[in-house]
């Protein structure tokens, strides 16, 4: 008899928290720029991983374009329609908090993705300070372990500056290797990869490596590097971008090298699990949760799953 009303007890408890389970029925997401191919592969994750936790779930993607004061009216609008997850990459990792403060008085759980901000409930990334280690410790190892090189900088948020921590860890250990700079920032992007490096080959005659803390700026100092016929010389960067995979497979510009790889798809799709168990009560088993890189380098690209690559 006991053991029955043991087994009746489970079966209780088992139907009530079934029933208390809270379904996601409508996601906001607020990126950097969907004209960027990260992002559109951080969307496209996210739209898979909630759509396969509920078919009918309403997805709403913007890009706030880079615009703090837009991605801040994003987040409004997110909260006026009444979603329950809000996926954002941050415009500033700081001065984002109190609309994220607004947004969890409403009840929404807000998960940061690619970059941390301040008072989201969880944080999705990749570990940028082990993706700058390894993409430092090949240049430095095909620079022979000795020389001159320059980290290419860039905005400081979290990510950028774990990557360049990282690589200054490997640094330390190479007491051959000088760091000429380290400071510049190349706004993230090609055309400010291009004009930093300019600058950088024409103050310094000696180069034998450049660390770029993206894949855009690492391409556009490449450039330079070529224009101004200084290209003896490896770079690497991070993120595993199409641009970066094809600069991996043209024999004719051998001097980007590696790239330290991200995943957003998968990182999207972990976010929305985090939101949704966070959604139900359940607290993050490691915040933030990173997610270690791969290094694709030109021997390896041909085996590359890049972020374009059908899932």
């Amino acid at each position: 008899m006991l053991k029955k009303i043991l087994l009746a007890g489970v079966a209780l408890a088992v139907t009530a928290n079934v029933a208390s389970a809270k379904e996601l029925k409508s996601i906001g997401i607020s990126l950097g720029s969907m004209g960027n191919p990260f992002f559109v592969a951080l969307s496209k994750g996210a739209e898979f991983e909630a759509k396969k936790t509920n078919p009918n779930v309403k997805v709403i993607t913007v890009g706030y374009d880079y615009d703090l004061g837009k991605q801040n009216t994003q987040i409004d609008n997110f909260i006026a329609a009444g979603v329950d997850l809000i996926l954002l990459n941050p415009g500033d990792p700081n001065a984002i908090e109190p609309a994220i403060r607004r947004a969890q008085a409403a009840g929404i759980i807000v998960v940061a993705v690619d970059t941390a901000a301040k008072g989201a409930n969880a944080t999705v990334e990749t570990n940028n300070l082990q993706a700058g280690t390894i993409a430092c410790q090949y240049l430095i190892d095909k620079m022979g372990g000795k020389g001159d090189m320059i980290i290419l900088n860039g905005p400081q948020v979290s990510s950028v500056i774990e990557r360049v921590n990282g690589c200054k860890e490997v640094i330390a250990k190479h007491p051959q290797v000088k760091l000429l700079s380290s400071d510049q920032d190349a706004k993230g992007s090609r055309d400010g990869g291009l004009a930093v490096m300019q600058s950088l080959l024409t103050r310094y005659t000696k180069v034998d490596g450049v660390f770029a803390i993206n894949d855009p700026t690492g391409i556009g100092g490449e450039l330079a590097a070529k224009q101004m016929q200084r290209t003896a010389f490896p770079i690497t960067g991070v993120d595993g971008a199409p641009d970066a995979e094809t600069a991996l497979k043209d024999a004719k510009s051998p001097q980007f090298m590696a790239s330290a790889s991200q995943d957003p798809f998968m990182m999207a799709r972990l976010a929305v699990q985090e939101g949704v168990g966070l959604l139900n009560g359940k607290k993050p088993a490691q915040d933030p949760l990173l997610m270690d890189s791969k290094l694709v380098t030109r021997e390896n690209v041909g085996d590359y799953k890049g972020w374009t690559s059908a899932r």
